[in-house]
């Protein structure tokens, strides 16, 4: 499930160039502006759905068109398959049955389709609030303590989530949802309400989240998300994820960790969304779940893609990858970088083991509105669940110890001389560059000849850590599925 759960949030996916469901509509051209374009996109695919969703009702057995290519699908490998059927644990009856496969948990409210039709004002265009490959999510309102819809700004506000109807996978995925969120309650867990079942309906009723996603203000803000709340945001995940591995009373592994499934609350809190993917864990003295390979390129663990064995660690490995998201400001893949820049794991790796080049990794528009030791530590933490040996991955229990003092940290690097004097000597290095000047044996040199350093100006030093001068302070400012 891919779902904005707030006002001014449009979700449309979570990596930077997908194909498929793995495609990614690239609009970071400013705030409300595109924010309207892009509702205006998303509105063309759902009317067609919403006027199959009404038709349904009198007995049509399909609702919702199928995705073209280019759409947001959420059922698209991150590698190639044998068939649909590779593993026993992925197989599908062809009817499915609803009464055996549905483990409804008491605490869930059952709605009636009109119920939640007149909650989001018969699923009118401004309830919109996006749409994912599960289908388009709605806001709308209903009984604080009930299923009645009641009028708009009252009672309890919801996101309805509407059900694409092009597969069985698609009523899968919702079991996975009704079954894992309905048992599992957890503060950094989005909450389910309620669902509804009736007929070929199918839809979910979630806690109305108002900030959205974490992909939308890391990606398509013109504010960046200040570095407190980016740790934050870091470490309420990871306590999720720590919950679902070694908390839950039967291990969770979630399979879809990426910036797009993780909902912000009014303050900042952050919760886990999209259940659709999730696999309980191994049994027994099992090691691993084998599995068709899925989840979201970029994010999916690469022992995973290769074997299909999945496991907790291959979460820890996502975590990582939505850790570097918030350290860097950059997409996980992003094909508008440069050669060499696309994959954000592989380009961040040679960054991550030198504190000296700690800052060419931090997200630029932070400006130096971040903590040194903050940074330091998250770095570390992010190359160790990136780690290629799954076994040397940390618990996320021990992430989530490692981030518990990050965020607050107050060791600005903008004020910090040192991290001023790498920034000069960074300006100085791409100045020269422009204008021919190249550094050898730590001279710069201009035509084979040795000219003397602009930004040393007592001589070559071996670290930037070691310049005694300053720099002014920048102004600191307030972003493969189955």
């Amino acid at each position: 499930m891919k779902m904005v759960l707030g006002p001014d949030d449009v979700k449309l996916g979570s990596e930077g160039v997908r194909k498929s469901k793995l495609r990614e509509k690239e609009d970071d051209n400013g705030d409300e502006t595109t924010g309207c374009w892009i509702n205006l996109r998303l509105l063309q695919r759902c009317i067609t759905s919403r006027s199959k969703v009404d038709s349904s009702i009198s007995g049509s057995t399909q609702y919702a068109e199928s995705k073209s290519a280019n759409e947001s699908c959420r059922d698209q490998p991150v590698a190639p398959v044998v068939s649909s059927s590779t593993s026993t644990d992925e197989s599908i009856p062809s009817t499915p049955k609803i009464g055996e496969e549905l483990k409804i948990a008491s605490q869930l409210r059952k709605f009636t389709f009109n119920e939640l039709k007149s909650a989001t004002r018969n699923f009118r265009p401004d309830s919109l609030l996006g749409e994912g490959g599960f289908g388009c999510v709605f806001k709308g309102w209903v009984n604080l303590n009930g299923t009645t819809p009641v009028k708009s700004g009252t009672g309890l506000t919801v996101a309805v989530k509407t059900l694409n109807h092009d597969g069985i996978q698609g009523h899968k995925e919702w079991l996975a949802e009704v079954n894992f969120l309905g048992d599992l309650l957890h503060p950094n867990l989005v909450k389910l309400i309620g669902y509804c079942i009736e007929d070929d309906q199918r839809l979910l009723v979630y806690e109305f989240m108002p900030r959205g996603s974490l992909e939308n203000h890391l990606f398509r803000r013109s504010l960046p998300l200040p570095w407190s709340i980016r740790m934050k945001v870091a470490l309420a995940a990871a306590k999720g994820l720590a919950f679902l591995h070694e908390e839950a009373e039967r291990p969770v592994i979630y399979r879809d960790f990426k910036t797009s499934n993780i909902l912000l609350d009014e303050d900042y809190n952050a919760k886990l969304s999209d259940f659709g993917l999730a696999k309980d864990g191994p049994d027994g003295d099992n090691t691993h779940v084998s599995t068709r390979v899925m989840g979201t390129y970029g994010y999916a663990a690469p022992e995973y893609v290769m074997t299909g064995h999945l496991t907790s660690k291959s979460d820890v490995y996502s975590f990582g990858v939505v850790l570097l998201e918030m350290l860097t400001g950059r997409r996980s893949m992003d094909k508008h970088r440069p050669n060499g820049e696309h994959n954000l794991v592989e380009w961040a790796r040679r960054f991550l083991g030198e504190r000296r080049r700690l800052y060419q990794l931090i997200d630029p528009r932070l400006e130096g509105c971040f903590s040194i030791k903050g940074a330091q530590r998250a770095a570390q933490l992010a190359a160790q669940c990136l780690s290629r040996d799954p076994k040397a991955r940390p618990l996320m229990s021990e992430v989530v110890e490692a981030l518990k003092p990050l965020p607050n940290l107050k060791d600005m690097a903008s004020s910090s001389s040192h991290f001023q004097a790498m920034l000069a000597d960074h300006a100085v290095i791409h100045s020269n560059a422009r204008n021919g000047v190249r550094v050898q044996a730590g001279l710069q040199t201009k035509n084979g000849q040795a000219i003397r350093s602009l930004s040393m100006p007592n001589g070559p030093h071996p670290s930037p850590y070691r310049h005694s001068h300053s720099a002014r302070s920048p102004k600191p400012t307030r972003q493969l599925h189955h």
